[in-house]
């Protein structure tokens, strides 16, 4: 199969997962449409991670932009006034990226370790900086998100949740889109090579520290889109988005869909939390080790993610 056609089949992919999605939408029980809801926004944060990943960047600073993201549309609806979700998320989007270009130069100068706790260190500091200034940030408590505008129209308090389904079904898709534009892209394959051998690379007349920026910063948008996301869905912002356990979670759900495929963070996503509300519920006291357990024997059986199932069927239905 050649690269055009695999992209066009990506792309054809994302067209047929949307439509799914949207078809399903209306069938979903209550608490089932919030939990999907959630999970295709905090998937657009996996997908950054995993995106890093296939550079050979591991970051534990994700939290740093979801955050970011989150407080953007939190603040914008309270000293702006905006209340408009389309608008909202934009600027989510934006903080995120900005963010990401006066910290990645530095950033992204590392690798290994180095770059893992430098994002780390960052992620920490705005944790640190939501949690101690009480009188901007709410401090633990965090900030209220009230509900937004759909496209200037007021859902009412029944079909809240719907509208947010349906806004996060359509960046949803958007993103993904962008991701398998991306990953086929110049500077998709670039990073590729990037994790596989640097100095090659730089033989070839490119700038590893360039490529791994610009995908640094794609990672950042899709996070902070992410965090807006959670934001208008939950209806609270609190500094625990920030906390490194936060881009634990990210890096988790990357390992647990594999990081092969721009639809595979999307599965690990869903996966990962849809567990997560089962053992909580199941198991209160002990949900956390059985969490563990249950990742821990699917990363064993499974080191390439639940994406390789579809893989290696696909493979064998190709002979």
């Amino acid at each position: 199969m050649s690269a055009d056609s695999g992209h066009a089949r990506r792309l054809l992919g994302v067209a047929i997962l949307v439509a799914i999605l949207a078809l399903l939408g209306p069938r979903l029980v209550g608490w089932t449409q919030f939990l999907l809801t959630v999970a295709l926004g905090e998937s657009l944060a996996v997908i950054g991670v995993a995106l890093l990943m296939r550079a050979g960047l591991v970051s534990f600073g994700q939290g740093l932009f979801s955050a970011a993201g989150a407080y953007a549309v939190a603040y914008a609806m309270r000293l702006w006034g905006v209340h408009e979700a389309f608008v909202l998320l934009a600027v989510a989007i934006v903080t995120s990226i900005v963010l990401a270009a006066v910290i990645g130069p530095l950033i992204c100068r590392y690798r290994q370790i180095f770059f893992a706790m430098i994002s780390l260190a960052f992620s920490m500091v705005l944790y640190s900086i939501l949690l101690k200034f009480n009188a901007l940030t709410g401090g633990s408590d965090g900030m209220e998100v009230p509900a937004a505008t759909v496209l200037g129209f007021h859902a009412s308090a029944g079909g809240l949740a719907a509208s947010y389904y349906y806004l996060t079904l359509a960046w949803f898709g958007a993103a993904l889109f962008a991701t398998a534009v991306y990953c086929a892209s110049p500077v998709g394959y670039l990073a590729r090579a990037v994790r596989d051998n640097e100095i090659r690379l730089e033989y070839l007349g490119a700038s590893v520290r360039d490529v791994t920026f610009r995908t640094y910063l794609f990672a950042a948008a899709l996070t902070g889109l992410s965090g807006g996301l959670f934001a208008l869905s939950v209806g609270h912002v609190s500094p625990t988005l920030a906390y490194w356990t936060k881009s634990g979670e990210f890096i988790f759900a990357a390992l647990l869909g594999g990081t092969s495929s721009p639809f595979a963070p999307v599965v690990g996503t869903v996966v990962f939390e849809s567990l997560n509300s089962y053992l909580s519920a199941s198991f209160p006291n002990v949900w956390q080790m059985a969490l563990g357990v249950v990742m821990l024997a699917i990363i064993l059986l499974l080191p390439r993610g639940l994406w390789s199932i579809y893989q290696t069927l696909a493979a064998r239905r190709a002979r």
